[in-house]
């Protein structure tokens, strides 16, 4: 306990240390008290020592047998009250200042997600405000025990770790906050996929609004959030309040990852249960592999079917092939070159000037408020 608090807790005086200063100057007992207003000796010490409240009752008899106001009394038990309250919340919070240490402290204060400056008491009460939790017990139960490993939640190394992905999380939920969505329809989204396939090729510079906008209207959300440097996401997919939410963030800067990366969580939205959770390329989250593969085909057969592969066997891969075999099956360069590099068809420098580069930084910023 901080000498501050040790210090307000001994300053902390009760309504009943008023009551034997009073019952004292008119030579009462405590004896005499409780008899004179109808409770036992041992009702009438709960009282003094702060166990038991003074009640409206209560102050109406002090007030007739000391003759004290009664509204005295009811404000002196409800400052203690208030008091004490705030002792035991500084008290509790002090005790998990270390919990701190797991948290993203800088990137949850770049982002505007936490005020305070100092590392204490308030910092830590506003950490549980944004997690929306009472306790950090709490805050593992939900984040923690849920998503990761045994074996990664029990090493101390790797709590840093559990922290950065717990906030990319909650970053999520909160961008769902005071926002409609329809009722989610799966052929509604299904056909939604077909309808975005000119937004991969064409790759306008407004994407990501017009990729949001579109998911929403069929009952979807989607969010970007930026990567936290110990949290390298790429994406996730899960159900929050009945909503199908797909999280998404710019970890590869290039346009060929984010939309695979779209397509594949769309996969585990359309094809798996509400209550999967599937959090990509995050060390210590063990998603289920047959559903990853899954995954990874549906979003492969949406954006380029493994049928191109037909078109290159005698073929000399270069940037004419990539750009005629894009415009055949209605595609960006980018996620044919993607596809090529994956094969290891062609080395990972090729092609990089038919990628486009890309970066949220705006869209979190405007999409999210």
């Amino acid at each position: 306990m901080s000498s501050n608090i040790k210090i307000e807790r001994e300053m902390l005086t009760k309504p009943g240390d008023t009551i034997l200063e009073t019952i004292e100057f008119l030579k009462m007992s405590q004896a005499e008290l409780a008899e004179r207003i109808g409770k036992t000796p041992a009702k009438v010490n709960d009282i003094i020592s702060g166990k038991a409240p003074v009640t409206v009752n209560t102050a109406l008899q002090l007030e007739k047998v000391l003759g004290i106001d009664m509204q005295f009394w009811l404000n002196r038990e409800m400052h203690y009250r208030e008091k004490l309250a705030r002792i035991e919340q500084e008290e509790f919070l002090e005790q998990y200042i270390d919990w701190l240490k797991e948290q993203p402290i800088k990137e949850l204060q770049k982002f505007g997600y936490l005020k305070s400056k100092k590392v204490g008491t308030e910092m830590v009460e506003e950490c549980l405000k944004f997690y929306g939790v009472a306790s950090p017990l709490q805050w593992e139960n939900i984040y923690i025990q849920n998503y990761a490993q045994t074996s990664f939640r029990k090493s101390p190394a790797q709590r840093t770790l559990m922290g950065s992905m717990a906030a990319w999380l909650r970053i999520g939920e909160l961008q769902l906050r005071d926002k409609h969505y329809p009722e989610f329809k799966k052929d509604i989204f299904k056909s939604l996929l077909e309808k975005l396939k000119p937004v991969v090729e064409s790759q306008p510079e407004d994407y990501p609004s017009v990729l949001k906008s579109m998911c929403q209207q069929a009952g979807v959300a989607v969010v970007y959030s930026h990567s936290l440097p110990k949290a390298p996401i790429s994406g996730a997919a899960r159900w929050v309040g009945g909503i199908p939410l797909i999280q998404i963030t710019d970890r590869y800067k290039t346009n060929d990852h984010f939309w695979f990366t779209f397509y594949h969580e769309a996969a585990h939205i359309l094809l798996h249960g509400k209550k999967d959770i599937f959090i990509e390329e995050f060390e210590g989250i063990e998603n289920d592999a047959d559903k990853e593969k899954e995954a990874n085909e549906f979003a492969r057969d949406w954006l380029l079917p493994d049928s191109f592969l037909e078109e290159i066997i005698d073929e000399k891969i270069d940037e004419k092939v990539v750009r005629r075999i894009a415009r055949t099956y209605g595609t960006h360069p980018a996620i044919v070159i993607g596809r090529l590099q994956n094969l290891n068809k062609v080395p990972h420098f090729f092609g990089v000037d038919l990628k486009v580069k890309i970066n949220l930084d705006y869209f979190i910023e405007h999409l999210s408020i």
